[in-house]
């Protein structure tokens, strides 16, 4: 569920999030990175308690590359969707198989738009 304002920078905020999104689903490397900024930032969750930090479209676009190939049938499934200004947070359920069998895991995403493409997204999961 999206849920928007009439604020123009809120509305260029979501549609950055949703390409981004889109292109994760699709495991298309070189679409998540177009819709990052050359400097971007993306904290993991792994290793616990305070994940990996990645800065750099190079080595943003080095994990998505292993995390794709490692993952192949990965899918975030929006829960919920908001913004304001600069910034969105998605509420998420991660699925994809592990050991031969369903598996899921819940979570949140925070990301800070700038110019139109993601320049931060910071993950966060239950449990």
């Amino acid at each position: 569920m999206i849920t928007e304002t009439g604020n123009n920078t809120t509305n260029l905020t979501l549609a950055a999030v949703e390409r981004f999104n889109a292109a994760f689903n699709r495991h298309d490397v070189d679409a998540v990175m177009n819709a990052m900024t050359e400097d971007c930032i993306f904290e993991n969750t792994n290793p616990q308690p305070d994940g990996t930090r990645l800065v750099g479209a190079e080595a943003v676009r080095a994990y998505w590359g292993k995390f794709f190939a490692n993952n192949p049938d990965a899918f975030f499934e929006a829960e919920e969707t908001f913004a304001n200004g600069d910034r969105c947070v998605v509420r998420w359920i991660y699925r994809k198989t592990k050991d031969g069998k369903p598996w899921h895991l819940r979570g949140v995403d925070i990301f800070k738009v700038r110019n139109g493409k993601v320049a931060e997204k910071l993950a966060y999961v239950k449990g």
